[in-house]
């Protein structure tokens, strides 16, 4: 090679390119054709370059391995652990929380309930509504707002001793307690459980 070709070669080279081909290594020094064929039998190129035409391009977004299961819905009511561990962000602690908190009520009666476990964060919750819902309405025994004592309305996991004070005073100054409108006129009323509230009560 002359001079002003390995200069040519050089040249190039500083640009932060490479020579990718002996058609391009032509094209950069101008070499002749006669040289280029004596030479170009040393030539390495990387793999890629000579394998680049080999390649096929796989569309993966058909293969077997994105292709997500169906997911099955199911009763929360009658989910067990392993079935709540199985949902993405729920482990051990958090499933037996949920197991502990349908049990206090005897039975969930809407995925509402979830936003009221300690700990859950929403995009949990998002992904347990994907999975469970309330498939049959639970057979439970209400608590009848009306004739339950102090203590029984204690009892009832929404409710506290002084709330459930609060609602006896409330039906005896104001007589037999019929809808929402009159839970929410009772001092000290959780208003934002109220729709879940009701579904255990009886008027």
């Amino acid at each position: 090679m002359s001079v002003e070709e390995i200069d040519r070669l050089l040249a190039f080279r500083k640009t932060n390119r490479y020579v990718n081909s002996a058609e391009e290594f032509q094209q950069v020094t101008l070499v002749s054709d006669s040289l280029l064929k004596s030479i170009s039998p040393y030539f390495k190129f990387p793999d890629w370059v000579r394998n680049k035409k080999s390649k096929q391009f796989v569309d993966y977004s058909k293969s077997k391995f994105v292709n997500k299961s169906k997911i099955v819905v199911m009763d929360i009511n009658e989910a067990t652990q392993e079935d709540l561990i199985k949902v993405y962000g729920i482990g051990p602690a958090l499933s037996e929380r949920i197991l502990k908190e349908k049990e206090k009520f005897g039975a969930f009666m809407t995925m509402e309930q979830m936003q009221h476990i300690w700990g859950l964060s929403p995009e949990v919750i998002e992904n347990l509504n994907k999975h469970f819902e309330i498939k049959t309405i639970p057979n439970i025994k209400r608590v009848n707002i009306n004739t339950a004592s102090i203590k029984e309305l204690g009892q009832f996991p929404y409710f506290r001793y002084t709330l459930a004070k609060e609602i006896v005073i409330f039906r005896s100054m104001n007589g037999d307690i019929k809808s929402s409108d009159d839970l929410k006129n009772i001092k000290g009323f959780p208003v934002e459980k109220i729709n879940v509230i009701e579904k255990y009560l009886n008027y």
